[in-house]
């Protein structure tokens, strides 16, 4: 046998530990994708990784993206797929093919999204990221679908701190206290603002309109951003942000409770992640929020108002079955 026909890979470990996870990251490839009526052929970035027993050396890094390939062409030819069900067909592959016991996926694609300014109403284009993350093994699979999206926050904190000093001198230039609440109400208050990130994943069976998930992570936070604002619309966006100025926490809360209220029809098994990323303009630090659970029991918690004793996070929920809510 040459060098060549060795197959170190297969060969027994040094050290006798199983790991986690083993497998490439950052692969580059082109990929059909359907949205609604919309087909495109997008850059997408692709993570794979499977476990690996005590007893394998390592797996076959290099064989990865042509596997990639061969689940793209063979199930995917002359098929545009949604994000999450084309992780979920390479997962499956990687299985059969690598002999894995899981193989998990995940493929980050970005989506140009259409719309019209708020006041204006020209045409833009708006870059969203579409996410979809699989787990798979002989007996199944798992899938979730993400969407990624900017906005921006007022922080209320300043903002009440900026209402507080303007009413001191709104009193200290003789104004009555009637004056004074009426001029606060009609006039928009400072605060500084925060950039925001705001991520949704949610893990079903169901097919999902990526564009729905996105309404519901802009709509989290004070106001959504546009690529192209006449004054007009800059105008509209500044003072609505700042009539209703959220906390990063906030983003998070509305973004569950929208989504639950939006997709009604979700079982309680299935799986919702919020995360906000805040980056900071007057702090040297950014702030972020995160909450993650099965449906049943974030629908559980938002009833009793009680703290529900374990939250499932998006790992548990991809390797095993879902906990039952009582």
């Amino acid at each position: 046998m040459t060098h060549l026909d060795n197959d170190l890979q297969a060969s027994t470990p040094e050290i006798p530990l199983a790991l986690s996870r083993a497998g490439v990251t950052g692969v580059q490839k082109a990929i059909r994708i359907r949205r609604g009526e919309l087909e495109m052929v997008m850059a997408a970035e692709i993570d794979c990784t499977v476990d690996l027993g005590g007893d394998q050396k390592g797996v076959h890094m290099s064989r990865f993206p042509e596997l990639f390939d061969e689940a793209i062409d063979t199930v995917v030819l002359g098929e545009a797929l949604l994000v999450e069900v084309l992780a979920e067909h390479i997962a499956r592959h990687i299985v059969a093919r690598q002999r894995a016991l899981r193989a998990e996926v995940r493929i980050v694609a970005r989506w140009p999204m259409r719309r019209m300014t708020p006041v204006t109403g020209l045409p833009t284009q708006e870059m969203v990221s579409l996410i979809g993350i699989a787990a798979a093994t002989e007996a199944g699979a798992r899938r979730v679908v993400g969407v990624e999206a900017t906005g921006i926050n007022a922080c209320p904190c300043a903002q009440g701190l900026i209402r507080g000093r303007a009413a001191e001198r709104l009193v200290e230039a003789g104004f009555g206290d009637g004056e004074i609440e009426r001029i606060l109400q009609l006039v928009p208050l400072a605060t500084h603002n925060q950039r925001g990130r705001g991520t949704l994943y949610v893990g079903t069976a169901a097919e999902l309109n990526a564009e729905d998930l996105v309404g519901i992570v802009e709509g989290s936070m004070s106001a959504p951003v546009y690529e192209l604002l006449k004054r007009p619309d800059e105008l509209f966006v500044v003072e609505h942000a700042h009539l209703q100025p959220r906390f990063v926490e906030d983003s998070v809360r509305i973004a569950l409770r929208d989504v639950l209220a939006t997709l009604p029809n979700l079982d309680d098994e299935d799986f919702v992640l919020s995360r906000q990323l805040n980056l900071e303009t007057i702090h040297d630090h950014d702030v972020v929020a995160e909450r993650y659970g099965t449906v049943g029991e974030l629908r559980g918690e938002l009833v009793s108002a009680a703290a529900t004793p374990h939250q499932t996070t998006l790992a548990e929920w991809l390797t095993h079955e879902p906990r039952r809510v009582r």
